[in-house]
């Protein structure tokens, strides 16, 4: 397999891309025993699912894999942030904008034409509207002011919320009951009556065996015991870099990293079994090893010290 590089001499054509689709495909997803147990009490009581763990772990994956295990439609996501109010959770409405028709207007707009116009539903408020179950995954919530994981829950014990710039109400039975995913990489800021009142789960970073079922769903070119060997090596190189012996990374990399890091060394036909004995590399093989570094090091103080725990072995 060839990899082409930018800046060679003349004009080139583009190389073709090579997605990976595997990565975001939630058939493909993994969950623990643990995680499994968590997701089943939450759905059997009605409750929201609250995850955390370091991001890269899973927790936003795990919406659509539930998704797709039953069939739902789009997860709908509403990503928390810390102006965040409880109406957000359902619509927002462009004020402004409805403001400068009326001024240049001369004809008031109808109701219906207001909300199409002017209202946009978000997760939660679309989720009520619908006359299906539908997922709801509330992205990083702890980063939302304190007041708004109550707010949350409040909203699904009403099931219903109101659109007063049109004078409408919306709800939905208990039948048709949201399901709720809340990620977190910190539960601390989160109210205690909030998190009495979820499901929780901590998703820990996989094991070395777990890394390695991932990466065979998940990478092509690795087939078979030698395919195995190879994952096992890249997986060894990885976890020593997240180990902090031989480097301290401000961000350490997570499994979308390893993913995509796994499938460059194969792009780049690079032998991953020196991985084990670095100080052995050719001049290439080193280039070629610092080359797929910024897949794994996402500022420079950290692709620096990768630089240097290869140039020092």
């Amino acid at each position: 397999m060839s990899f082409h590089l930018y800046g060679a001499e003349g004009q080139q054509a583009l190389p073709p891309i090579t997605l990976n689709e595997r990565i975001n495909d939630p058939a493909l997803y993994l969950p623990a025993p643990g995680l499994v147990s968590a997701v089943n009490v939450a759905l059997n009581l009605g409750l929201p699912l609250l995850l955390t763990g370091e991001p890269g772990t899973g927790k936003t994956q795990l919406a659509y894999h539930i998704a797709h295990y039953f069939s739902l439609s789009d997860v709908l996501v509403f990503n928390a942030q810390t102006t965040s109010s409880a109406k957000d959770l359902f619509y927002r409405y462009d004020a402004l904008g409805h403001f400068q028709h009326s001024q240049t207007q001369p004809d008031a707009l109808s109701t219906e034409e207001i909300e199409r116009r002017y209202i946009r539903y978000q997760a939660l408020g679309e989720a009520i509207r619908s006359e299906q179950r539908r997922l709801v995954l509330i992205d990083e919530v702890d980063k939302a002011p304190r007041d708004l994981p109550n707010d949350i829950l409040a909203a699904l014990e009403r099931l219903e919320f109101d659109v007063p710039e049109i004078d409408k109400s919306y709800a939905t039975s208990k039948d048709n009951r949201p399901i709720i995913i809340m990620t977190s990489n910190s539960e601390k800021n989160l109210p205690e009556p909030f998190l009495r009142r979820v499901a929780f789960y901590h998703i820990d970073f996989p094991t070395a065996q777990d890394l390695l079922h991932i990466l065979q769903r998940k990478v092509e070119g690795y087939q078979g015991t030698e395919g195995e060997v190879k994952l096992q090596a890249i997986i060894d190189h990885f976890e020593h870099i997240r180990s902090r012996t031989s480097v301290k990374l401000r961000k350490d990399p997570a499994t979308a990293e390893l993913i995509q890091w796994a499938a460059l060394l194969h792009k780049l036909g690079f032998g991953v079994r020196q991985l084990s004995d670095p100080g052995s590399l050719s001049e290439k093989a080193r280039a070629d090893l610092k080359l797929s570094y910024c897949v794994l090091a996402k500022n420079k103080d950290d692709l620096d010290q990768l630089y240097r725990m290869i140039d020092q072995a």
